[in-house]
């Protein structure tokens, strides 16, 4: 009930601040139990992509640090984030995603990594294939464009969601231990399968601009 609240209110705000445009709304699918795969420019991005997301709720990764701020931390939560230890190691982050796509959520990921400072993709992570392999979920790419960086009132911000691409459009062979266990004995067939993201997210960028 709060994510639900908290969207539909925020959302008011982005588009009162913002020229706000969702493209590609017709793509979202009925159900959850995909990852949904955004470009990464402010700190302000998981709520703007939620925006055109509704028919399930989103579970964003986020980074460790944020949940140890006072407030922040438990708002966060509320809004089904969890966290990640970046070059921990620690596969909770993956046993927590593959429950969430079990749990027919939808799992939210920056592959980048971090934040771009111009607004250009950066390299994407692996991790965004390898929990597609150990859960043979679809990916749904959507980027967000702010065409002022300095995202001043009323300025146009541009969001692409794309169609969902298949683990086989992907080339990607579902692992059979659907479990915690890591599988990188693909490790072609992922670097390529993020290739092939990395790809479509570029074009939907170009959309609308």
């Amino acid at each position: 009930m709060f994510y639900q609240i908290a969207i539909r209110a925020v959302g008011l705000l982005w588009h009162f601040w913002f020229h706000l445009e969702l493209h590609g709304r017709e793509n979202e699918p009925k159900e959850g139990g995909y990852i949904l795969a955004s470009n990464h420019c402010s700190a302000i991005d998981p709520m703007i992509v939620c925006q055109g997301i509704r028919h399930s709720e989103i579970h964003f990764m986020a980074k460790a640090e944020l949940f140890d701020i006072p407030v922040l931390k438990h708002v966060i939560r509320w809004l089904n984030a969890f966290p990640v230890s970046r070059g921990s190691g620690d596969l909770t982050p993956i046993n927590t995603s593959i429950q969430v796509i079990q749990d027919k959520g939808i799992l939210g990921i920056f592959p980048e990594g971090t934040r771009s400072k111009d607004g250009n993709l950066l390299r994407f992570k692996s991790g965004l294939a390898l929990i597609a392999q150990q859960t043979g979920a679809p990916v749904l790419p959507v980027t967000i464009t702010y065409c002022d960086p300095k995202k001043k009132f009323r300025s146009r911000v541009v969001v692409n969601y794309g169609k969902l691409m298949t683990c086989e459009e992907l080339g990607i062979h579902p692992s059979e231990n659907n479990g915690a266990a890591a599988d990188l004995s693909h490790a072609r067939e992922l670097k390529e399968a993020t290739r092939k993201i990395h790809s479509v997210m570029e074009e939907l960028k170009q959309q609308n601009l």
